[in-house]
Order: C-alpha cells, then sequence, then structure tokens
C-alpha cells in the first residue's frame, strides 16, 4: 500500500467522529510511536486524523513529515496545514477527541539538538 494516499488535501470527507491529533513530527521519533499508541488506547474513535503544522525552524519539508506519519500503522488520514486550518477544522468539524502534540513536539526537539551538540563537543 502506497502510504501517501493518506494524505487528504481536504478535511470535508473525514468520516465522523473522528480523533484529531496536531504536530509538528520533526523528526519523526519513538516517542511519537508511543504517542500515538496512547491515543488509540485512551479512545476507540476512530479514524484518527493527523494534522502536521508547519516547523519554525524544520529539518523535513511539511510534505515529508506528512509522508512519515502516514507510514505509521495507527494513522488513518494526515492533512498539511497551519494553525489557521487547524482551528477551522477542530471548529467545522468539532472532531471527538483533539490532542496538540506541538508542545512536546518543540521539548522533544530541543533535547535532540542538545544531545547532538553534546555529542559533538567530545
Amino acid at each position: 500500500m502506497d502510504t501517501r494516499n493518506k494524505i487528504l488535501t481536504s478535511a470535508d470527507s473525514l468520516s465522523r467522529p473522528f480523533t484529531l491529533v496536531s504536530g509538528y513530527f520533526d523528526v519523526l521519533r519513538a516517542e511519537h510511536v508511543r504517542e500515538f499508541a496512547r491515543v488509540c488506547d485512551r479512545t476507540s474513535i476512530r479514524p484518527v486524523v493527523v494534522v502536521v503544522l508547519p516547523c519554525p525552524e524544520e529539518l523535513l519539508s511539511q510534505r515529508a513529515r506528512a509522508e512519515l506519519v502516514a507510514a505509521l500503522r495507527m494513522v488513518d488520514y494526515v492533512l498539511t496545514g497551519d494553525y489557521e486550518d487547524l482551528s477551522r477544522i477542530i471548529e467545522r468539524l468539532k472532531p471527538a477527541h483533539v490532542v496538540r502534540l506541538e508542545d512536546a513536539d518543540q521539548r522533544r526537539t530541543g533535547r535532540l539538538i542538545e544531545h547532538v551538540q553534546r555529542g559533538q563537543t567530545r
């Protein structure tokens, strides 16, 4: 299966109810997979729709990050957008659950950068 088919251009065709997860996912790590697993465990509401947001200092393009997220088994659909798109989706489609991972993503990226920098000074 070409998982890029899970990347949608519009949220209009989504079945309801659904769970929405948003974040940067730059770089996608095992911690993200564990977070998605926790989301799936906490709710039985499917599909799981992920919105990949623009990242201020991205390492990977938004499209590349969307393709990586789409490759995860527990993710049903992926959208790319900005914060206004995310707000519109939440307001208009009223997902059953919303999980915002932007702050956690920033912390994870900060820890990764610190780890790499420590390794370079040795």
